[in-house]
């Protein structure tokens, strides 16, 4: 996408230099931006109009059925009108940025230059296996810095001693892997990445392939055992490590686990080496208390490396996001060093970015409106939202606004404080055991006014939302070179439960006290404001969808023509909505890098998470509102099945399992084609066109996008087929709805 924006940039650049020192970066407006905005004006007419079209016919209704047909229809346009407004946000002031690291690197070694603490988190060794874990956190520890400045934190939520295990092992994997990647400038940094790649062959790479080949298999089989047994503890000091799992430790009920792996003060890499500090941790859990899910990981992760290491620049990154640029904290460090930018910047984004999408994104696992698009007119405003992953914070940002600090009620977790222990020395080890406690946060500030919010299942968004309410701001960076490349789910139910959770987790500060729409628009601006809105009602996408994947056909059916006809003009008028709606996005995406065929995929997944994950998302948030059901954190899993890889890779739809949003998805595949082909008998019978186009053109739309269902029912023999028992189930639920809209349309 680089280079693509800077081609388009216009001519006004902004460089930052630093006491007569080079620039270390730049920034400059797409130069597509006039174009935005002229059209928003003509897009904007043409809507006013389609919502005038609508209340004039509502007006004249009269039937019952004739009003409550126009009435859904409206109330769906208004909820289109909603998001495009709000996306526009995106397209007013979108911005390009250049960094140069080159310019920082004559000052890396002096003694002020900020240490790097790194938050990693996981919570299951069977859905994120450990080696992949490994792999993320060896990436980091090779990081093209100050080596004795990094500090590794692996939460393990989940309380593993398997995970433990892993940690150990790459630990004495590292002594070997980091002078290896800085003596041959490698760029994977994570090994299973370089492994993979068309790497020089030499006798020292041979050497590390085989140490880390004989690592991987270890920490696999001990996964496969479920318990690291005795032949596999080969110190007292392992042995005193894993004695914690004493029987009465569960994964919701134990004690806090920390453990110093490597130690930057004493450890030494093969080359005699200073090597980063690596901690595995374990917050305390108990029954009674509330787990906060990763929010709750990270805030301990923020308490315990502030008794430890308490570096100024925090990363947060996902279990499988591993570094693809040695480069990438330099890039950060443009920003977060510059006086100029510092005193309001509370984080540097860069951009999920995934390895191994098959050629069509079949899953819209690239999400790159979300994450490229979006993000880049974020930029040109107050700054990008929080991503969850990829993201270098200012620490002092977790602690209240610019100008004002909340102070925590232990002084040695404030911002500023010098750490002048060891880290494995007895006050520090005891201190961060206790700030590790489940209890540490009653009746603090934790989760409201310090660390990461509290509130929702979309921890990440929730707290950059509310950093820039207190008056911070955010940088988007997205070098030519991916900074991470992260994991996407390889099956269909995988990805849309993952979605559900976002629904739910987007719609808690939607509908809180909070909202965007409220509390965003006062604090931040009616930009800002609109463009988090965007994100926070993403749920409500399934009332237009849904109304336009059912109303339209089941009208049909029944022989009632709720559209224009073609020799009207206002048929002109959604001919211009539809087209222009879906052109505009067209020239995004594939101005942003994206091709035809991605393009596809992603306006389909749009359709098929509106009538499956955002409808379930919205019915599960309303259901915990009422007190009657909750709901938890569900880690996606990270698991590769050899036969769903291969078939994901072919660009096969996954279903496989019985699931309710394949239901819905079945459902509508159906009601589809039956309306699509009666258009057709009717059309083929004599009936005049005009009227019949605009109905058949939806169904037939959804047809088109539906193949990949009818595949799964009708012709798919493996294992990924769509189960017979929610085709039977989707079959009786089509029928008994037709039925029902017989009698409405009588």
């Amino acid at each position: 996408m680089g280079a693509r924006a800077r081609q388009q940039g216009g001519s006004a650049i902004q460089a930052t230099s630093t006491g007569g020192h080079p620039s270390l970066h730049t920034v400059k407006p797409l130069g597509r931006t006039l174009f935005n905005r002229v059209f928003a004006a003509i897009y904007a007419l043409s809507i006013l109009a389609l919502l005038f079209y609508h209340a004039k016919t509502l007006f004249y209704c009269t039937t019952l059925v004739s009003f409550s047909v126009t009435l859904a229809l409206l109330i769906s346009d208004l909820v289109l009108a909603f998001f495009w407004v709000s996306t526009q946000t995106f397209r007013m002031f979108p911005v390009y940025r250049k960094q140069f690291p080159e310019n920082l690197k004559k000052i890396m070694e002096r003694s002020d230059f900020p240490a790097l603490d790194v938050f990693i988190c996981t919570a299951d060794p069977y859905k994120e296996p450990p080696i992949s874990v490994v792999n993320t956190a060896l990436s980091v520890m090779a990081y093209d810095y100050p080596t004795e400045k990094i500090s590794v934190y692996i939460s393990d939520d989940g309380g593993s001693a398997l995970t433990l295990f892993a940690f150990m092992e790459a630990s004495k994997f590292a002594t070997h892997w980091l002078p290896f990647c800085k003596k041959n400038n490698i760029l994977e940094r994570s090994p299973e990445a370089y492994f993979e790649s068309n790497h020089t062959c030499t006798s020292e790479a041979v050497n590390i392939k085989i140490i880390y080949e004989s690592m991987k298999v270890k920490v696999e089989r001990v996964l496969e055992r479920g318990e690291v047994d005795d032949e596999n503890i080969t110190s007292g000091q392992e042995r005193e490590a894993f004695n914690k799992w004493a029987d009465s430790f569960t994964r919701q009920d134990h004690p806090a686990v920390i453990q110093v792996l490597l130690d930057a003060s004493k450890d030494r890499d093969i080359a005699g080496y200073s090597m980063p500090n690596l901690i595995y941790v374990s917050r305390e859990k108990n029954k009674a208390s509330p787990h906060h899910f990763k929010a709750g990981a990270l805030n301990a992760l923020l308490r315990i490396s502030g008794c430890m290491t308490n570096a100024p620049i925090i990363l947060t990154l996902d279990c499988d996001s591993c570094s693809n640029d040695p480069e990438t904290p330099l890039r950060a460090m443009c920003y977060l060093s510059d006086p100029a930018t510092r005193p309001q910047l509370a984080y540097v984004q860069f951009p999920q970015i995934f390895r191994g999408i098959n050629k069509s994104d079949i899953y819209n696992a690239e999400f790159k409106r979300l994450y490229q698009i979006n993000v880049m007119g974020f930029d040109g405003l107050s700054g990008p939202n929080y991503l969850g992953t990829g993201c270098f914070f200012q620490r002092r940002a977790f602690y209240g606004s610019p100008s004002s600090l909340a102070s925590p009620e232990i002084p040695e977790l404030a911002p500023g404080y010098i750490v002048d222990k060891p880290i494995q020395s007895q006050p520090v080890l005891a201190l961060a055991h206790q700030v590790a406690s489940c209890n540490h946060e009653n009746r603090s500030y934790w989760g409201s006014k310090i660390g990461f919010r509290y509130g929702s299942l979309s921890e990440d968004y929730h707290t950059g939302f509310r950093m820039q309410c207190e008056g911070w701001r955010s940088i988007f960076c997205d070098p030519e070179r991916p900074a991470f490349l992260g994991d996407v789910p390889i099956t269909l139910n995988d990805a849309l439960n993952q979605q559900k959770r976002w629904s739910i987790g987007l719609l808690e500060v939607g509908l809180s006290k909070y909202s965007p729409a409220t509390f965003g628009v006062k604090e931040i601006g009616l930009l800002m404001g609109l463009a988090y809105a965007q994100s926070a009602f993403w749920a409500i996408w399934s009332i237009p969808i849904t109304t336009y994947a059912f109303l339209p056909q089941l009208a049909l059916l029944n022989k009632v023509y709720i559209f224009p006809k073609v020799s009207e003009p206002w048929f002109f008028l959604y001919a211009f909505i539809f087209l222009g709606a879906y052109g505009q996005d067209f020239v995004d995406f594939i101005l942003a890098g994206g091709s035809i065929q991605r393009w596809w995929s992603d306006q389909r997944f749009w359709i098929i998470r509106g009538i499956s994950s955002y409808v379930f998302g919205s019915v599960e948030f309303f259901l915990k509102f009422l007190g009657i059901s909750s709901f938890g954190f569900n880690v996606t899993s990270k698991v590769v099945d050899n036969e769903q890889s291969k078939r994901y890779g072919q660009g096969i739809f996954e279903f496989g399992v019985h699931s309710p949003m394949f239901v819905t998805l079945t459902m509508a595949a159906i009601i589809n084609l039956i309306s699509f082909s009666q258009g057709l008998v009717e059309v083929f019978g004599g009936n005049n066109l005009e009227g019949l186009f605009v109905q058949m053109f939806i169904s037939g739309f959804a047809v088109v996008n539906s193949w990949p269902i009818y595949e799964a029912i009708a012709w798919r023999k493996d294992k990924g087929k769509m189960p017979i028992k929610t085709s039977i189930i989707a079959t009786l639920l089509a029928g008994t709805l037709y039925t029902a809209s017989c009698f409405v349309f009588l």
